[in-house]
Formats: C-alpha cells, sequence, structure tokens
C-alpha cells in the first residue's frame, strides 16, 4: 500500500484504483490526496483542501472534471443504491450535479433527466424559484429555476433529486425548496459524495426525515492538522 500521492492537480479523479492501494490512516496523516473507497473497494484519490486559515480541510470532488471512467463508474454505483426507491425521473442540481444526474439517469435505463438551471430564461416562472448559494462558491448569489416545459415531466412522478457532493445542505436545501413549490417530495437524495455530516440539520430542518432518504457513493470526513504536519480524520 501506499500513503500518498504526489499527484499533478489535473491528475486527480481521472483514474480508479484497486483496493487498499493506499492507505485510510497513513502514518503521520494524510498529505496531499484522501483516498475514498466506493462500495466495491476501489478508491478514488481526492485532493485535500485547507480552510479556516489551516485549521481543518476538506477532501474534494469536482464531477466535471472527471474522467468518464470515473463518472461513469460513480453513476453506476449510485444507480444500485437507489433502485430499491423506483424514481421514475432524476432531477439535477447545477452545476456539478448535472454530470452526476445525467449519467445515473442512463445507468437507471431512463432515456433523459430533468436539469435545474441558476440562469433565468425569458420563459421562466419566477414564482418557481428559489435562492441557492453553494458551499464552493459562497458570496455568489443566485436563484434555482425550473424550466415550465419540463413540469409535465415531474408532476405526479417518483422524483430523485440528484447533486455531486453534499457538503453544507445549502444547495439541496434549494433543491428541495423547488420541488416543494412544484408540488413535489422527492422520494429520495443522492450524491456521488457525502462531505462530512455537516448538511443533516439542515436537511432535517427543511423536511423531517430527508436524511433518511439521502443515498451516496461515499463519505469523506473532516481533516484536522496534526503534530506531523499531515491531515486526519476528526475525532467523532
Amino acid at each position: 500500500m501506499q500513503s500518498d500521492l504526489e499527484a499533478r492537480p489535473q491528475d486527480f479523479w481521472q483514474e480508479l484504483h484497486a483496493p487498499d492501494r493506499f492507505e485510510t490512516e497513513p502514518v503521520g496523516g494524510h498529505r496531499t490526496a484522501y483516498p475514498a473507497t466506493l462500495p466495491d473497494g476501489r478508491q478514488l484519490l481526492l485532493p485535500i483542501r485547507v480552510r479556516d486559515e489551516g485549521r481543518s480541510a476538506l477532501a474534494s470532488l469536482i464531477l466535471n472534471q472527471a474522467s468518464f471512467e470515473v463518472v461513469d463508474a460513480l453513476s453506476q454505483a449510485l444507480a444500485e443504491k437507489v433502485r430499491a426507491h423506483a424514481p421514475d425521473v432524476v432531477v439535477g442540481l447545477p452545476t456539478l450535479g448535472l454530470t452526476l444526474a445525467a449519467g445515473l439517469a442512463r445507468a437507471l435505463g431512463h432515456s433523459r433527466y430533468v436539469p435545474l438551471g441558476t440562469s433565468r430564461k425569458f420563459w421562466y416562472d419566477e414564482s418557481r424559484s428559489v435562492p441557492m448559494r453553494s458551499v464552493t462558491s459562497p458570496d455568489q448569489q443566485k436563484r434555482l429555476y425550473v424550466d415550465p416545459r419540463m413540469m409535465p415531466l415531474i408532476e405526479g412522478r417518483r422524483v430523485l433529486l440528484v447533486d455531486d457532493v453534499i457538503s453544507s445542505g445549502t444547495s439541496i436545501v434549494a433543491g428541495l425548496r423547488l420541488m416543494k413549490l412544484c408540488g413535489i417530495k422527492p422520494v429520495a437524495i443522492a450524491a456521488a459524495m457525502l462531505q462530512t455530516d455537516r448538511w443533516k440539520p439542515a436537511l432535517e430542518e427543511e423536511e423531517t426525515g430527508a436524511t433518511d432518504k439521502v443515498v451516496g457513493v461515499f463519505k469523506t470526513p473532516l481533516l484536522r492538522p496534526n503534530a506531523a504536519g499531515g491531515w486526519v480524520e476528526e475525532a467523532a
């Protein structure tokens, strides 16, 4: 096993590695990358992003920069996890969630999916939009819209709401609020990565029992610095 990898920035998210190739708890902590483990044991190296002036860090996934191999693998793994919910239609959150939603819909055998958007077209109905802020772009206040022409595809259907990552919960809560405006309560919420548990209170505040609907391919922890200059999982 390797303890870490000195990967170039453009090399992240491009390859799935054999099970146990990288140590999940290396001596001295993680350095530049965190190995996420898929349900079949394969590993995906994620870059470590330092935050809070060095007091913490998170493993990062930018899915629209990933290889087709990785996107397909995550889509297939997620499809297996959500089949029990029997979704009729996949609804994707912008921007990075659209890549996963498209792949997931194909993996489920659907012919299309419904993309939500933050770019208002002139025929959109403003009353069916909600404010939206992303944890990766906290200073950008946007609005989340559904194209009125897509409404016949989701009304009265079993909707699966999809994002690439659930982190703080702000994006997925916006999606739930928009679906509520449309008279829809998703049967499940899906993401490739569940980043820590910080999102749980926000979802429960929005909808009781919403956390029980969440399905992810893998989970990543909050990381804290250690005395050796590495990063280790925050103690529970």
